[in-house]
Formats: structure tokens, sequence, C-alpha cells
């Protein structure tokens, strides 16, 4: 099956929709324009700088290639936690909290799934290493992100109850609960909502991609249920874990409640 290549012309006749959209809000005075017209030009520049890296990867198998671009790529989704956020930890804990979680779930689960799952020869192999990582990132940066905004909002807002609880005996922990599940769950829902609807109400992008680039059907399915299934890992534990390491933040070593941590 022959692929369609898209012309610089092709590209410029989509990005009319996005131009179309963003007079549309200038109209309507939302205050998104300049978002929206920036947002598009990151992506164009991002994604152009992203597709030379990865041509040059994918001459060279050697790793040491892919570190410096997946440490990248780990430091941008830690600063996009952040800025999503509208508390925070004061300083670097924030970002390192996030980054931190990001790094054991989404790397974990990506070396897993190269090694056990896929069996890639070598496991490194940009070609399956790079998309990987990148969606792993991707999702559980929203789920981070999601999970600790809420989290702390929360925390601010309902600050009496949770000091009440701790008068009447109850740990940092136990007094916590209640909003660490619903933060948890506030973070989770994305990918449980995605995971429910893939195939019925949408095409995810991985198999939507592959099967534009000639694929298989079948075999893109088979590829887009794995990439489901480790994605939605990977968020869940990453938010868990965001989460948990934000919720023993916000109390001292005698389980006092700290806001003055928070910015």
């Amino acid at each position: 099956m022959s692929v369609i290549h898209l012309s610089p012309w092709d590209l410029m006749l989509a990005a009319t929709t996005v131009l179309a959209l963003a007079a549309i809000s200038l109209r309507m005075q939302l205050g998104v324009t300049q978002t929206i017209l920036i947002a598009a030009v990151r992506t164009v520049l991002q994604l152009g700088l992203i597709g030379l890296v990865l041509k040059l990867l994918f001459e060279s198998l050697h790793p040491l290639w892919l570190v410096p671009l997946a440490m990248v790529m780990l430091a941008a989704a830690g600063r996009e936690v952040m800025s999503r956020q509208k508390r925070r930890l004061r300083g670097l804990q924030g970002w390192l909290l996030g980054t931190g979680a990001m790094f054991v779930s989404s790397f974990l689960l990506t070396v897993f799934a190269l090694t056990v799952v896929i069996g890639v020869e070598p496991w490194y192999k940009p070609q399956y290493a790079i998309p990987l990582l990148g969606m792993m990132l991707g999702n559980t940066m929203t789920g981070i992100a999601v999970g600790m905004d809420r989290l702390q909002n929360a925390v601010v807002d309902l600050r009496p109850q949770i000091e009440q609880r701790l008068m009447l005996g109850q740990t940092a922990a136990d007094a916590i609960r209640p909003q660490l599940k619903e933060a948890a769950r506030a973070g989770m829902i994305p990918m449980i909502n995605a995971m429910a609807a893939a195939g019925i109400v949408s095409l995810p992008g991985m198999m939507t991609g592959q099967i534009l680039a000639g694929s298989p059907p079948l075999e893109a399915v088979s590829y887009q249920i794995l990439i489901m299934f480790i994605v939605s890992a990977g968020t869940g534990f990453g938010t868990l874990l965001a989460l948990h390491w934000v919720a023993k933040s916000l109390f001292d070593e005698r389980d006092r409640l700290r806001l003055d941590r928070l910015q």
C-alpha cells in the first residue's frame, strides 16, 4: 500500500483551519487567540525539530544518542506539569516530584514494553523507543498535572476539615486520604475514558497513523491495544506516586499541615 506524501502546501491548507479558529476566538474576545497561534507555531517548530533529530537517531543505534533526547523530553514534561498548576510547591520541589514520578513510571514501563512485550532487538532501537516513551510521557504528564493540581487546591480549600481530622487524632495520611482519592481519580479519568471509547467513539492516534502509513489494520490494532494498556498503567502509577509524594510534602514530621510550602 503506497503512502500519500504531504507537501508544504497541504500543511498550509491544514493551518488555515487553525487560523480560522483563532480569528473566531478573537471576534468573540475569548482571550485565547494568542495562545492558539503560539501553540500552532510551537507545533510546527517542535515537530520539525524532532523529525530531524529522529532522522539522525534512526541512522545510529548507539544508546548514548537516546539518553540526551530522553532527558530533554522528561525535563520538558516536568515543566509542563508545573505550568498547569494553580497552586504548586515552592522552589524546585514540585518540579522534582512530578518529574521523578514520570521518570519512575514512564521509563520503567517503556523498558518493560520494549524488552518483554515487543521484544525489540536491540531494545533501545529508536524507531520503537522514542515514540513509545513520548506517548508514555505525554499521557503521564497530563494525569500527574491534573492530580497534583486537584490535590493542592483541595488541601487549601478544605484546610479546616483536614485540620479537624488531625485534632481528632488522625494521622496525616488518614486526614488527607479523601482528597488524595479524589485527586487520583481525577488524574486517571482521562485515560480510563480513552480506553473505554477506543474503537467506538474514536480511533486512537497511533493506530490511525499506522493505518495511514500503510500498516495492516489488525497489526495497527494490536499495537494500539499494547499502547493503551502500557500508557494507562504508566499514567495511573505515575499519578499515584506523585500524589503520595505531594501529600507527604504538605505535612511536617509532627503531622502538621504546612500550607506555607505552597505558592
